[in-house]
């Protein structure tokens, strides 16, 4: 899941939500965002039963990633707004 909240300053906040255990071990997400850089946004476990983490990036701001698993396996979101090629795009 995706979700977006807009903030009191004009950004958008993007938090990329995953069940805690699927798939099972760490799990970041990688991006545009982030100069494709693995572990930078690893999803944290959340009381609620799933693992997410945030990003706040400009209004407008069109963002590729993908999600990186255990043993270099890639992911999708299948809540993503759109795909480009084999990544993900949100629009924030």
């Amino acid at each position: 899941m995706i979700r977006k909240t807009q903030q009191r300053d004009g950004r958008v906040r993007i938090t990329f939500v995953l069940p805690v255990d699927e798939p099972d071990g760490p799990v970041s997400v990688v991006g545009c965002f982030n100069d494709w850089t693995p572990g930078e946004h690893e999803l944290r476990r959340r009381s609620n039963g799933t693992r997410s983490t945030t990003v706040v990036v400009d209004q407008g701001s069109r963002l590729r990633f993908r999600y990186l698993g255990p043993n270099g396996h890639w992911f999708d979101d299948e809540h993503a707004d759109d795909r480009d090629g084999q990544d993900n795009l949100v629009l924030a």
